[in-house]
Order: structure tokens, then sequence, then C-alpha cells
């Protein structure tokens, strides 16, 4: 070892070119599968330095008894609506991001020049609401007439199922099945939890029958999840903040199986970023009501999870930083490129990926 090599310790700085790649457009999955959980999987092997292709009905065949799947049973809801400007006949979109409290919520409007403080929004003869305020990220803040019950009975009723940009079509009737997790359950997400959506229920049931023990959380996924990332300095890049919940049954589930030395399996970034946010000290998982703004990106020392499943992500995304954090990045980068060469599907409708 040279006296360089004794002194030159500190872990690689990425940088946000560190995770470009020329992705061909017919890679972008349009369209799910023809059929939920016939997608391929990549299994990406940390030890071995290698990655293995099957499909992802053969994912049991990777878990053991005693292992602990963890999993977001965060829900869509179709965030997607119009509204007419007060005494216009110009229509607006509203896409609804989240409830910031009773009857206020932040929303993305377009076209966003039209819209200011002090109009009015009109949905139906009986409900609208009042642009109340602008938000940093060029967005409003509204507030409605109505109560909650009444608004969210409008939204289910008349919201459009949201998708993401890079699916470059209106959504469809297969979306409002295929655009959600068979565990969806707490409605407050306007992206779909992606590496949930490969999963059946006759899946789960074959998960659970090895002896995997099966523990829910909730991370409502914003659209930050698409937001490009800006500098090349990544301890600059600011995360959208995101609800998530974490019961006291999943965080001692979670807890007993790392004592027992079974592995965690988290299934998305989305779980992964809510566990590593759970932490107060130590690797114990606590159980959480709160928000996250964590960026996780490589150097990071992960605490909880063991194994990932996980799509393939955007290149410069934040999720793909994350996942490069917990497989390493020339692994990752590496397997990405076997996944092009491959034609393997990518982003929310393509197919997915385990880390072991």
């Amino acid at each position: 070892m040279t006296k360089f090599e004794i002194f030159n310790t500190q872990p690689k700085a990425y940088r946000l070119s560190d995770f470009d790649f020329e992705l061909p457009r017919e890679r972008i999955a349009q369209y799910p599968s023809d059929k939920r959980g016939e997608d391929r999987l990549m299994v990406v092997d940390r030890s071995k330095n290698t990655f293995n292709h099957h499909r992802f009905a053969e994912l049991p065949d990777f878990l053991k008894n005693g292992d602990c799947m963890v999993y977001n049973n965060t829900k869509v809801f179709p965030a997607r609506l119009f509204a007419f400007k007060d005494k216009s006949d110009s229509e607006v979109e509203v896409f609804l991001l989240r409830e910031l409290e009773e009857q206020i919520w932040e929303v993305l409007v377009k076209p966003a020049r039209k819209v200011r403080i002090g109009n009015k929004l009109r949905f139906s003869d009986k409900i609208y609401a009042d642009v109340i305020d602008n938000t940093i990220s060029g967005g409003r803040v509204i507030r409605h007439n109505c109560p909650k019950s009444v608004f969210m009975k409008y939204v289910m009723s008349n919201g459009k199922s949201p998708l993401p940009p890079y699916i470059k079509r209106e959504s469809e009737p297969i979306d409002k099945e295929r655009y959600q997790t068979v565990f969806a359950k707490e409605l407050g997400a306007v992206a779909a939890p992606t590496a949930g959506l490969h999963f059946t229920e006759s899946l789960f049931e074959t998960i659970a029958g090895k002896g995997v023990k099966l523990a829910p959380l909730t991370l409502h996924i914003g659209l930050g999840t698409f937001r490009s990332v800006q500098v090349e300095d990544l301890r600059r890049h600011q995360m959208d903040s995101e609800y998530f919940k974490i019961p006291k049954k999943t965080a001692a589930t979670i807890n007993t199986t790392k004592q027992h030395g079974s592995r965690i399996i988290a299934v998305g970034t989305s779980t992964v970023r809510s566990l590593e946010s759970s932490l107060v000290s130590g690797s114990d998982v606590n159980p959480k009501n709160t928000w996250t703004d964590k960026f996780i990106y490589p150097p990071y020392e992960f605490q909880v999870v063991d194994a990932l499943i996980t799509n393939f992500h955007q290149p410069c995304s934040t999720l793909i930083m994350m996942v490069s954090a917990f497989a390493g990045h020339d692994l990752i980068m590496k397997a990405y490129a076997e996944a092009i060469k491959e034609k393997y599907n990518f982003y929310s409708y393509g197919d997915a990926m385990l880390i072991i």
C-alpha cells in the first residue's frame, strides 16, 4: 500500500453526472404487462458482484423462513381535476399534491400563468376553491369551500388517475387497476410505489406460506419522486417532504426479526426511505407518524434493510442514487447496462430488480 492509499481513506464524493446513462426510448414502458406479476426480475448479488435473470413469479425462491418483507400500502388517488376560473371560460388543470390541513391543499395548476392569488376555481355548481398562496416550487395553495368528505367524494368520482410524466399518453381504464398495488389501503399518494405493482394476491400468499412475515407501512409518494436533481453537488439538493407512518406492530416485527438475525426485505425505495427516517439511535425502527425529506445517496450506511425489491429508475434521479447507495454505484451501473442490453423495461410499468 502506498503512502497516498494510506491517507486517501475518504469515500468518493459522487456527483449528479455519475448517475447519468443513455436509455433508449423504447425501453420506457408505456403500458403494464398483459398480466400482473409476469414481469422480469433481475437478481443482483452484492456479495458475488453478479446479476442473473429470472421472472418475478420466482421471487419466493430468494426469500427465507424468518425473513420480514416490508411494503408500502399507500393508495393512489385520482389527483387530476379540471376547474374553470370564476367569471371566465378558461379551463384549468388542478393537480392535487397534498392536503396541508382541513380544506387546504397544495396543488399544481396548468396553465400556471393564468392562476393568481385571489382567483376562484370552480369545480362544480357547489364546489369551488380560492387560490390563497403560491409555493416556492411554482405551485399554488387552495382552500375549498366544503367539508373534506364532500370534496373527496367529488375527487374520487371526477378525478383522473395521475400517470408519470414519462408515460406519453392519457390515463386509460387499465391504469385505474394496474397503477395501484393489490395491497393499497391508505389513500394519499399521487404516484404509485411501483416495486409493489408486480405483486399478486396469490404471490403474497405464497410468500407468507414460506414463513416470511409481512409488515405494512405507509409513505404517501408525491410528485417530487419524478423531479430531476438540478445541482451537480448532491449535498445541495433538497428533497420534497412526504408523509409516512410506521405502525407499532410493524416496528416491533422488524426489530424482532433483526434481533433473531433474519433479513429485512424492503419493497421499494419509499419503504427504505421510511425505515431509514424512523431511526432515533442505533438500528431499531421506531413507530412514526410524521414527514420526511431524507435524501439517501452514496456513501450511506443503511441501518435496517438487508435486501431491496425495486424497479429500474430514471438517469440522475434520487431513486437510482438510493439504489446505488445500497448496492454500490459500479455494480448498479453494470446491472443497468445489462438490463438495457437484455431489453428489460424501465420505470413505473417496467421490470423489477431484487438486490440481495
